[in-house]
């Protein structure tokens, strides 16, 4: 009995055991074939991404280590060229198939840039950062990376920066925006924190350009600032009312700037057109004295030289004492032969009396000068005047006779063959008597052309003249030089012959029936001499001090006549800083009258 219980128990627990491990038996003979295959294959590419993910955060470990005064961690980005170098020097060792790799330089350098190739799996493993060991041995190459990554980590943290700066305008931005959600007039909690954080942080920036202008208290502003704009952000979470917002206050900034700058032009201008209060105290009180004179002590010396074909005439049109002085002193005092200089300088019957006596008081040594008033020419008004009274500008400069008095040289100088003609804001720093032993080739007119791009005084015609109108168009080359008014030399023979002064008023009275071309004499000037002018060498003429702070100091220095065309005179306020000193070195400001009408350097 027992023996059969016994039997029955082995039995059942072989039954067990079959059941159990016939199933297990089967499985692994059926995935055999598979595994056999693919288990070294499988192994060896775990053990390779095992491998290569320990190199990747033995990388991170080191590019930690080394950026531990950077703020954040810097992304590693290979050039092509470092990608040339880890191909080759690997290719030999690892890769038999060079031809290959060396085919497949941009996908390398995408599966680089991604960190991934294209099946989705890790790194290839001939594509290996610079810095960690190969199993070629190249120690010299990984400490040469480490060192050259290292030298361009302390080269970025030494760069100036200012997002800093930046990040906390920006949030000054999102924190009036945030203003701007709340009702007219609220006075809760949150609105009163932002207004005290816009202080602070405005307070904490003031005038700094860089984030190494900033204190630790600016920081620490600015990470207040940041939880406030936290809570503000959970309160008002609607993106889109946020984006109108800083739209709207975009849109508002740039009409502010637009403005601004509009009303800076016009305040530029303004100051351009009207006489500083020291210049009009200088020519009240010169004017006083010239006619406490007898008449006979107002006679200038050397007036027999005025009308000698043989000396260097200059003329000036000017209603400024000052820069005329300027204009007179700068001319002689660069001049070698002194005694041979003339100065013609023509103005109005207000400003006669002042310009006559400042050279009554300051003689201009052994040069002569001669004092005229534009007033005393009955045949410019009797012929001309009702011409040049048509011509509508807002600017007075543009429109007064004495602007347009340089169409008339030939009428206003009867005896002369040539002269200079030199505007009242130049300064003269080279002789000028060369400038008549130019060859001009028949032609009437010696200037420095401005039409070459790249430079302060470039100008094109078109910047001038209407081609849009046809008989501008049919008349004139778009692509024909410019040249400057400022300092020129005219043969006023040729100009007689070909009665140029006809032509000026051809083209005057037609732009006063249609708009041709800008205000101002210049572009009449380019219709009136065209094809009549010849190019000086550059350096007899330097343009651009009176608008433009880029001209260079060598080339002032190299210039025979330096030019301050535009808004900014040097006798102005507005005048820019750096270029007055050539201007004033001719001035002589400890002169009594300077001193007592407060004119100063």
């Amino acid at each position: 009995m027992k023996q059969a219980i016994r039997c029955q128990r082995i039995l059942i627990l072989s039954l067990l055991s079959i059941s159990v491990f016939a199933p297990i038996v089967l499985v692994s003979n059926r995935l055999k074939p598979f595994s056999s295959s693919f288990a070294q294959k499988e192994f060896v590419q775990d053990l390779s991404s095992i491998k290569y993910r320990t190199d990747i955060l033995k990388l991170n470990a080191i590019q930690q280590e080394i950026g531990e005064g950077l703020k954040e961690p810097r992304l590693v980005v290979y050039k092509d060229g470092d990608f040339d170098n880890i191909v080759s020097g690997n290719s030999s060792d690892e890769n038999p198939n060079s031809e290959e790799t060396g085919n497949g330089r941009g996908r390398v350098s995408l599966m680089e840039r991604n960190g991934t190739d294209h099946d989705g799996r890790e790194e290839n493993q001939h594509i290996q950062p610079k810095n960690v060991s190969h199993p070629s041995g190249g120690k010299g190459q990984s400490k040469q990376g480490l060192i050259r990554r290292d030298l361009n980590v302390r080269s970025q943290s030494r760069r100036v920066t200012d997002e800093k700066v930046r990040e906390m305008k920006d949030q000054v931005i999102r924190a009036k925006a945030y203003l701007n959600f709340a009702p007219p007039k609220s006075n809760s909690h949150l609105v009163k924190e932002l207004k005290v954080r816009i202080k602070e942080v405005e307070r904490a920036v003031g005038e700094a350009t860089k984030d190494s202008d900033l204190s630790r208290s600016a920081l620490q502003r600015m990470r207040s600032m940041e939880a406030s704009l936290s809570k503000a952000s959970r309160i008002y979470a609607d993106c889109s009312a946020m984006a109108t917002k800083l739209r709207a206050m975009t849109y508002n900034a740039e009409e502010l700037v637009r403005t601004q700058k509009n009303q800076a032009t016009y305040l530029a201008h303004l100051a351009a057109r009207t006489t500083p209060k020291g210049l009009h105290c200088l020519s009240m009180r010169l004017t006083a004295d010239y006619f406490a004179l007898q008449p006979e002590e107002r006679d200038l010396p050397n007036q027999h030289k005025l009308h000698d074909p043989d000396l260097y005439h200059h003329a000036v049109f000017s209603d400024n004492v000052l820069a005329c002085a300027v204009v007179v002193n700068s001319t002689i005092s660069a001049s070698i032969e002194p005694e041979k200089i003339v100065f013609h300088v023509v103005t109005n019957a207000l400003n006669l009396p002042a310009i006559t006596m400042w050279f009554l008081l300051n003689p201009p040594g052994q040069a002569t000068i001669e004092i005229q008033s534009m007033d005393g020419f009955e045949w410019l008004f009797s012929k001309y005047g009702s011409i040049l009274k048509k011509q509508d500008s807002r600017d007075e400069r543009y429109t007064s006779a004495l602007n347009h008095l340089r169409f008339y040289l030939p009428d206003v100088f009867p005896a002369l063959n040539k002269i200079v003609l030199l505007d009242h804001d130049v300064v003269v720093q080279r002789d000028l008597k060369g400038l008549w032993s130019v060859g001009l080739k028949g032609k009437v007119n010696g200037a420095v052309e401005t039409c070459r791009e790249g430079e302060p005084s470039f100008r094109r015609m078109d910047m001038f003249i209407n081609f849009s109108d046809p008989t501008m168009a049919k008349r004139f080359d778009v692509r024909s030089c410019t040249w400057a008014f400022g300092m020129n030399i005219f043969d006023l023979l040729e100009w007689r012959r070909q009665n140029l002064t006809a032509v000026y008023h051809k083209y005057l009275q037609l732009g006063n029936k249609r708009q041709l071309w800008k205000a101002g004499s210049l572009p009449l000037g380019l219709v009136t001499f065209y094809n009549q002018t010849v190019a000086l060498d550059r350096r007899w003429h330097v343009l651009g001090l009176g608008y433009e702070s880029g001209v260079g100091r060598g080339d002032i220095k190299r210039a025979a006549v330096i030019h301050y065309d535009g808004n900014m005179k040097p006798w102005l306020e507005i005048g820019i800083g750096k270029y007055k000193g050539y201007w004033s070195k001719h001035v002589n400001f400890d002169y009594p009258y300077l001193q007592q009408c407060n004119i100063h350097e």
